[in-house]
């Protein structure tokens, strides 16, 4: 399945002169446009309100927006008028698009049930509309219009469960924990605050747990403690995240979080802070205002990572069977009734995915992928796929470039490539990427997800990485103009400084 855009012959003015010969077809398909089943699994998405009228509102925040602010950027509307106060106006020209809910109408709408299109063995069946050029150049106007005011959101929180994470292994950090914790259970606080603590804290003598229950009676029962087991079963319970340490401790976060994730305010008292913006020493009146007049926050993409396993790898009894090419079972035409692989697990990562060799001595033979294209075979120690916040990490390291986290990409940087022509590439985020090793590879190739789980992909093996429907809500100081990414990679990186160069005399 494919998703399309056709003109027809409106360059030639169409046949006859019809109407319609200056319009262009938008095709949009209703699932995916991955057409192998067994090369990509997919969770089901929910399904997605169709907004084609203006009155048709909902409780949704997106949707308000699309049904309010979408305006007419080139000054055919007044100032302030909706989308469907404009086209009503100009209902009688050829720029006005016509919404009927009748299944197929003179305007080209086909309205397809989701569930009728899955059960079709025939051909495709999608849904489309006549839009013009102008139109059209709206619709991306305006899209970009509704991205800016989603990276700008505040949210005004209303929170009663509060989860503290602690950085691991300096015990420094504890006393600031216990601090915190203090402060939310406090009976000054206008809510009673719940406040889970990681378990290991319970017994530690610089938290102290029973000596602040003894001196905070009214904390009984709302001071919890946590472990990795407890947050897979409740991490839906949460509405706000505290971390406590550097960069590595959001990361764990983020672990943590495998879905949905709380508005994340991070202190940072560790030895990075590209994603840690705040001070502790302030941190009663941070967190006070964060609670009481709501928080901005930058949605930061994430990739969900599936490792697929070959199906029947260690089968040695058909020794006259047809040799498997990865590629070939990848992008090539599929067999009826066959899964070349099975999902094995999915990961939600914020900073990379690194596929390498491992502790093998020789280099990794890695294949690439597109969608349904095959990009390259990989010779190499390995290859870092990162998100925009992972640019200044191992790929920075591994010569990829730096890349503003508002910025919906994918970065792929090749680690010590045996061919120097490989360089660098930017993808957009709405490309699935593969990473295979190939049937025939020498060794096998090791992955890991931001740092963690070290899993081993034997030949004919590989990883799908696609942009994550959780992005990391991580929450920005109000004055965030002086505190913005330049200045976190000027700051920590030393980024472009030198000694100033003398002036000609």
């Amino acid at each position: 399945m494919d998703r399309g855009l056709s003109q027809g012959d409106a360059d030639h003015g169409g046949a006859g002169g019809e109407p319609d010969a200056n319009k262009l077809e938008v095709l949009l398909t209703p699932d995916c446009s991955h057409r192998r089943k067994s090369s990509l699994v997919m969770a089901n998405e929910p399904r997605r309100p169709r907004m084609d009228r203006a009155h048709d509102r909902t409780a949704c925040f997106v949707h308000s927006l699309i049904a309010d602010e979408w305006v007419l950027p080139y000054g055919d509307a007044k100032e302030g008028e909706t989308a469907s106060n404009a086209t009503a106006s100009n209902e009688n020209t050829d720029d006005a698009v016509a919404y009927d809910d009748a299944a197929t109408d003179s305007n080209g709408v086909t309205v397809t049930d989701e569930d009728d299109w899955r059960r079709k063995s025939g051909p495709t069946i999608v849904e489309s509309r006549q839009l013009t050029k102008r139109q059209l150049s709206d619709m991306a106007w305006n899209v970009r219009k509704l991205s800016k005011k989603l990276d700008s959101i505040k949210l005004k929180l209303s929170v009663k469960n509060v989860f503290l994470v602690t950085k691991a292994g300096d015990d420094s950090v504890i006393t600031f924990t216990r601090k915190a914790t203090e402060w939310l259970l406090s009976k000054d606080r206008d809510t009673q605050y719940n406040v889970y603590v990681e378990n290991r804290l319970e017994a530690h003598p610089d938290f102290a747990a029973s000596q602040l229950m003894e001196a905070e009676p009214s904390a009984a029962g709302r001071l919890r403690f946590w472990d990795v087991k407890f947050m897979q079963e409740h991490a839906h319970i949460f509405d706000f995240v505290i971390t406590l340490g550097g960069d590595g401790t959001v990361l764990y976060t983020s672990c943590l979080f495998q879905h949905v994730v709380p508005p994340v305010l991070s202190f940072s008292l560790g030895s990075l802070g590209f994603l840690t913006k705040f001070d502790f020493n302030n941190y009663q009146k941070t967190l006070d205002s964060a609670f009481k007049d709501g928080v901005a926050v930058s949605l930061r993409l994430r990739f969900e990572c599936t490792i697929m396993r070959s199906n029947c790898r260690t089968d040695d009894s058909l020794t006259h069977a047809k040799k498997r090419d990865l590629v070939e079972e990848l992008i090539g035409e599929e067999v009826e009734g066959t899964l070349t692989h099975k999902p094995e697990k999915v990961v939600q990562i914020l900073n990379d995915v690194v596929l390498d060799r491992g502790p093998n001595p020789t280099m990794s033979s890695i294949e690439l992928f597109g969608d349904d294209e095959h990009f390259t075979t990989l010779l190499a120690d390995g290859v870092c796929i990162a998100t925009p916040t992972g640019s200044t990490a191992y790929n920075l390291a591994a010569g990829g470039s730096l890349c503003h986290p508002d910025n919906p990409v994918i970065l792929v940087t090749a680690i010590c490539a045996h061919t120097l022509s490989f360089r660098p590439i930017i993808l957009p985020d709405t490309i699935v990427l593969r990473m295979g090793v190939p049937y025939d590879a020498r060794t096998s190739s090791w992955a890991s997800f931001d740092g963690r789980e070290r899993v081993e992909l034997h030949p004919g093996d590989y990883l799908t990485v696609s942009a994550s429907r959780y992005p990391f809500a991580n929450v920005l100081p109000q004055d965030r103009r002086n505190n913005d990414w330049v200045h976190s990679i000027s700051k920590t990186l030393n980024w472009n400084s030198r000694q100033k160069q003398k002036a000609l005399k």
